[in-house]
């Protein structure tokens, strides 16, 4: 027991559970896939209920592509074996972060979690379902789920990181 409080001492939980944020990932991936069986069960495919007229609707549609309906032949076995891929590299970076910045950690969570909604659709059903629908006057955005929501969201504070956090190396002119 001793040895768990030094531990804490020294470094604080992160020390003792440093994957602790994969509960973010499974989080969202409870989620997501429970707004989705919620629109499979309770909607037709192609219904659209107003939440706020003319703003945001609850649609409910199917795509075997990926994000914005982004579709080729034999696409479906290209974005489950990729995604797959992804998840493991995800998996892998994460583990290596593990005592790293927490928005990092958070963004990768983040993507993880919208990368494995996905893929369990595309597994389970052969397609992806989406259900989140705005529009803005004429403008009409793609339909969407929270996973495609978490990894634009993960992806943002990837990039915040990346561009303000992150420490910066020097570049070597490549005189030697």
């Amino acid at each position: 027991m001793s040895i768990y409080i030094e531990r804490i001492r020294k470094g604080g939980l992160s020390t003792l559970y440093p994957m602790r944020i994969l509960f973010v990932t499974a989080i969202i991936l409870v989620i997501d896939q429970f707004t989705k069986y919620l629109t499979r069960t309770y909607m037709d495919l192609y219904e659209s209920i107003p939440v706020i007229k003319n703003f945001f609707h609850l649609t409910y549609v199917t795509n075997k592509g990926m994000a914005f309906g982004i579709d080729f032949p034999g696409g479906i076995y290209f974005f489950t074996i990729a995604s797959v891929i992804m998840t493991m590299v995800l998996i892998w970076y994460i583990w290596l972060e593990r005592k790293g910045d927490f928005l990092l950690r958070l963004s990768l969570a983040m993507i993880l979690a919208g990368a494995i909604g996905n893929l369990i659709d595309r597994l389970f059903l052969g397609e992806v379902t989406d259900f989140m629908d705005f529009m803005f006057g004429s403008y009409h955005w793609y339909i969407f789920n929270i996973a495609d929501s978490s990894v634009t969201v993960g992806m943002i504070l990837f990039l915040i990181h990346s561009f303000f956090i992150q420490p910066k190396t020097a570049v070597s002119s490549g005189d030697s």
